[in-house]
């Protein structure tokens, strides 16, 4: 007769036992879960706080996958392990979950966890066959880009949807695009366009929703931009794929957007869900650009259009290596350094092979990458336009 105390030393040396030695979870509603509960299912172990944004972007994308999981009966189960630095912190963003937690006393859990993943930044989600061993060391991106599709988030898996991937964007056109939503048009200020009449241009995919700040901001800059484009005739449009959660902020935001629309969904956004896992979209705004010929050009025209203005078009890598060009010759006319009204220390000319790279202008709060005037000191910069632009700019060391 095997004793209890030899029962559960098996029960702690094999599968889910040997990674969580503990005989329950607890469930967002505080009750306790049994560990037996999970023993025979893949296992993912979330690492997350209440307290950082990333955290809270990402749990609905996992909640999403989990229950279509849930549903389609598949052997998988997530626990909740928390970085929160105060119990009701733990317990409100657990209440948003669907599965256990490790208890938020159990410091000692937490770190062996931690320690034994080697987590140093969240959200993490590590994923456990039912033996213990680990399938993915980290699955945030395989559900931020993939969903429930990633189950069972193998290795071999993996390489599936990747080619299954690499295959569609290869046949990617306009049309099949917006397939998803079975509908063949978008909306437009009075009327329906037909997607068939913007294949052959250069279309831009714009994620975004009522009442977000960053949406709000970029939205302005985007409706001028597209207004001089339209104004030069060139072969552009934009459209709005919403990620509101309301019809009615759906059609606030049309009523302030010149341009195309996809039809709002009355299945809770399943289109544009699907679009922005489709374009790997983690972030709103974010603005897809599609060329001619139905292949995607760019993810990253937010960040063209905040650098180069109108002049990112067509968004191509041929004219992004044109503008890097003519910035460079520019550059040559700034003097080496330079002091203004707006930083006390000296400002020094950088580029990218010197120390420049991404930043936020200090002065004007946009974007900049490469060319820039830095302080060494502080890592305060500025566009070299508006250091060019401003009062009180002089040149030398002063």
């Amino acid at each position: 007769m095997v004793r209890e105390p030899e029962m559960e030393e098996a029960r702690e040396n094999w599968g889910v036992g040997s990674v969580l030695p503990m005989a329950s979870l607890i469930s967002p509603s505080g009750n306790e879960v049994q560990l037996s509960e999970l023993e025979g299912k893949i296992i993912g172990l979330y690492f997350a706080a209440n307290w950082y944004p990333k955290c809270e972007a990402f749990t609905p994308a996992l909640t999403a996958a989990y229950h279509r999981l849930k549903e389609q009966g598949a052997g998988f189960e997530v626990v909740f392990v928390s970085c929160d630095e105060n119990r009701p912190s733990f317990e409100r963003f657990h209440r948003a979950m669907p599965w256990p937690a490790v208890p938020f006393g159990d410091i000692g859990c937490k770190k062996r966890l931690s320690e034994r993943f080697q987590v140093e930044g969240i959200p993490r989600l590590v994923v456990l066959a039912p033996n213990g061993d680990v399938v993915q060391p980290d699955a945030v991106e395989l559900v931020h880009r993939y969903g429930d599709l990633a189950f069972p988030f193998t290795p071999a898996r993996v390489a599936e949807l990747e080619a299954d991937e690499q295959r569609k964007f290869a046949s990617q056109t306009l049309e099949n695009i917006f397939s998803v939503n079975g509908k063949d048009y978008v909306n437009g200020s009075h009327e329906q366009v037909p997607i068939s009449s913007l294949v052959g241009k250069t279309v831009g995919l714009y994620f975004s929703a009522h009442r977000c700040g960053p949406c709000i901001k970029f939205t302005a800059k985007l409706a001028a931009i597209y207004s001089n484009l339209k104004g030069k005739a060139e072969d552009f449009e934009i459209i709005y794929i919403p990620m509101d959660k309301e019809e009615d902020g759906y059609l606030r935001s049309c009523s302030e957007m010149p341009w195309l629309a996809l039809p709002y969904d009355d299945d809770g956004g399943a289109s544009s869900g699907a679009l922005a896992r489709y374009f790997d979209v983690r972030e709103i705004p974010t603005l897809v650009v599609v060329g001619p010929d139905g292949k995607t050009v760019t993810r990253e025209g937010r960040n063209l259009v905040n650098l180069y203005f109108d002049l990112a078009f067509p968004f191509t890598d041929e004219q992004i290596r044109l503008l890097q060009e003519m910035e460079d010759e520019e550059a040559k006319g700034y003097p080496p350094s330079l002091r203004h009204t707006g930083h006390r220390h000296q400002l020094s000319i950088v580029s990218d092979k010197s120390g420049g790279g991404p930043y936020i202008c200090c002065e004007c709060d946009e974007q900049g990458l490469g060319w820039a005037y830095q302080c060494i000191a502080c890592g305060y910069e500025i566009h070299l336009r508006c250091a060019r632009d401003m009062e009180g700019g002089n040149t030398g060391a002063g």
